[in-house]
């Protein structure tokens, strides 16, 4: 399957949007075609190059049929300078001289004057607008809203209304442009979060400098990084150290303290010293593209919300214009009305008849919420997902990688038998000293000295038990109370909330110590912002020991605990609660895969520069905050509301104009304001869910 994306350059009107996008999924060489209007993107699949190529110009001629201005582009659309308004008034002088000749003709006492003033307005206002409304009438375009539009104007000619007809024409041309600019502008507002990467990187080769574009860098080369310089590129430090910024990516208003051999992640901006870094990826998979890809691939994924004002836009403009066209028939007909008042009314639900307030305003505020949750270090992967994360109340979560760091520290050392503790300790160093695990790496830290290796013989790792070695030709047992047993050294039965490790010297038990794991910072604070978020439910799903798993649930006030489970047990308690309700899950998004394809939302902590966990979650928290998932339960709710907002306010104003309109209460002109004016007002509406503070 062969994919490619084009700018759809100049694309204001979603409704024709729609009409393009229809009209492209007909075409038989085309196996998907899908228009996002938010980012005036149009993404084609088909299944070969040929088929691909042969397209285009097919595509292009549908374009010019339905939107004349608009320009197909086969490169990725960015951020670009918002004109100035003077530059528009400029751009759209005949619109400004064609104002002018309307408010001269209520001066003018000259009947023919005013109406040859009105005339030239209306053609000045109107002829972009009715030249493709008929081209539209000639492609089967009857529903139109700029046909339609013409048509209501006419209508108003023909009553003797010219006033009205110059108003509705003048006004919706004025409205339409404020629209483009207030959509623009919020398109540029959420492609500002994400235009983080420089235009060049510094190459170090031998003594010489040489910039060179951030997609030409090879993995493996070593660039320099300069103060106050954003980074191009993944890469770990060579040489230097420097406070590194990576609000950009994570969120997190700290600059962190790196140093050689730390991890960088494009997007990040280089605070202090200069660096020179080794390149680990290419572009394409450096962290900044990978966010910038998921945030614009997100908005094509629907929520249920979009999915319906699509479907009601489909009935919404037939009814309005089979109502209007009853009108002029039955209300003569039946001597409710005389002729020219059932025209004047009719014009009056025609101008109304576009759905463009919902059709714009609802997708931009899924878009924008998307945009505010990257600017916070949260990566949605779809509007679907914003919309299911604020109908969420219960969270479970996993433990070790999510609400602790997986690394351990011992707590406390116990010795008996004449032994001292650092006897304990140093044995324990020694013969863990040739294991991998964490808890092995824990107790080494721990004793902090230099292990002699040729002191230790024998060496021998028992699964699920621990392990063994002869030092100094004493037999020296690590592990756990089963390994004691299978060696009969009588010992103690601790209960801890840590991890247990026995220690024997020559089959006599010498002591144990207790390793812990360590809890993630801000878990407690995270935890409150989530109740205040509406979370009343959360429980610990893990695969720890019990009596582990249960201590740290309740300290954290957690509703319920299920420990002791085997992954395939963790992703049954899942579905268990999925089945009742919509739940959330949040895990590290590494082991915790299954549970997290499992619940409704899929959450993913700390998973900056993890493909495993951008792989497995719909949510992705690119830091360790878990008050950031109650950011992204913020933004969800802030997204619903303003889409509630915007379909209240724009179904409710066209039904009120219709209803007074028939009661000969409401004009062409407020006709105008229930169409482009409340459109305009959804969108700056949806704009401000990625100005909001959160």
């Amino acid at each position: 399957m062969i994919r490619k994306d084009f700018t759809l350059n100049h694309l204001g009107c979603a409704s024709c949007a729609g009409k393009i996008e229809k009209r492209i999924q007909a075409l038989p060489e085309i196996e998907s075609a899908e228009i996002v209007f938010s980012l005036k993107k149009l993404i084609l699949e088909t299944d070969s190059e040929k088929s691909m190529t042969s397209s285009i110009p097919k595509i292009k001629s549908i374009i010019k049929s339905i939107e004349p201005n608009v320009n197909l582009i086969e490169t990725p659309s960015s951020a670009s300078p918002l004109a100035t308004w003077f530059e528009l008034a400029g751009k759209h002088k005949y619109l400004l001289f064609a104002a002018i000749l309307f408010i001269i003709s209520f001066i003018v006492q000259n009947d023919y004057i005013a109406f040859t003033l009105l005339f030239v307005a209306y053609m000045l206002s109107g002829y972009s607008v009715i030249l493709s409304g008929l081209k539209n009438l000639f492609t089967g375009s009857v529903m139109d809203e700029k046909f339609l539009m013409t048509i209501a104007t006419l209508s108003a000619w023909a009553i003797n209304k010219p006033h009205e007809a110059v108003a509705v024409m003048l006004f919706f041309s004025i409205g339409e442009i404020f629209e483009d600019r207030a959509v623009d502008d919020s398109r540029n507002a959420v492609k500002s979060l994400l235009k983080m990467t420089p235009s060049v990187a510094t190459v170090c080769i031998d003594n010489l400098l040489l910039e060179t574009p951030p997609k030409d860098v090879l993995a493996g080369s070593i660039i320099l990084i300069r103060p106050g310089e954003r980074i191009p590129l993944d890469g770990t430090i060579q040489e230097g150290k420097s406070l590194v910024d990576t609000s950009a990516i994570t969120g997190e208003s700290t600059p962190l303290n790196l140093k050689i051999g730390d991890l960088v992640f494009s997007g990040s901006i280089n605070k202090t010293g200069s660096l020179k870094v080794r390149v680990d990826k290419p572009y394409e998979e450096s962290t900044i593209k990978r966010i910038m890809t998921l945030v614009e691939n997100a908005v094509s994924k629907k929520a249920a919300t979009e999915k319906f004002i699509t479907r009601f836009a489909k009935v919404y403009t037939p009814l309005v214009v089979f109502a209007a066209i009853a009108m002029v028939i039955l209300f003569p007909l039946l001597n409710i009305f005389t002729i020219r008042e059932s025209i004047y009314k009719a014009a009056v639900f025609l101008v109304i008849s576009c759905p463009c307030a919902l059709v714009v305003s609802i997708p931009l505020a899924f878009f924008s919420g998307i945009g505010a949750a990257s600017k916070h270090g949260i990566l949605i992967k779809g509007g679907n997902h914003l919309e299911t994360l604020g109908k969420v109340k219960t969270l479970l979560f996993d433990k070790t990688g999510t609400l602790t760091n997986g690394t351990f520290n011992i707590t406390r050392i116990k010795s008996v038998s004449g032994f001292s503790e650092n006897e304990i300790l140093s044995y324990a160093a020694h013969v863990e000293s040739r294991s991998t695990h964490p808890i092995a790496i824990s107790i080494l830290s721990a004793y902090g000295k230099k292990v002699l290796q040729n002191s230790i013989e024998d060496f021998q790792e028992i699964p699920g038990r621990g392990v063994q070695a002869l030092i100094d030709e004493k037999l020296i047992l690590v592990g756990n109370s089963h390994l004691m047993s299978s060696f009969n050294v009588l010992h103690e039965t601790v209960s801890s909330v840590g991890v247990v490790i026995y220690v024997a010297i020559n089959n006599i038990y010498a002591g144990h110590l207790i390793v812990s794991d360590t809890l993630k910072d801000r878990v407690y604070d995270g935890l409150s912002q989530l109740r205040y978020e509406g979370i009343n439910k959360m429980i610990m799903v893990s695969g720890d020991r019990k009596e582990i798993a249960e201590n740290l649930a309740w300290s954290l006030k957690f509703d319920a605990c299920h420990a002791d489970l085997l992954p395939e047990e963790k992703v049954s308690v899942v579905e268990e609660y999925a089945n009742k309700q919509i739940i959330g899950f949040v895990g590290d998004g590494i082991n915790d895969a299954p549970a997290l394809a499992t619940a409704n939302v899929g959450i993913s902590m700390g998973a900056l520069g993890s493909d495993a966990a951008i792989e497995a979650s719909d949510v992705v928290i690119m830091n360790d905050d878990i008050g950031r998932i109650a950011k992204a339960v913020s933004i969800s709710k802030a997204v619903r509301a303003i889409s509630l907002q915007n379909i209240t306010v724009a179904l409710g104003a066209k039904i009120a104009i219709m209803i007074l309109a028939l009661f000969g209460l409401a004009n062409m002109w407020a006709a105008v304001f229930a169409d482009v004016g409340v459109t305009l007002l959804a969108v700056l509406n949806s704009i401000r869910i990625v100005k909001k503070r959160y």
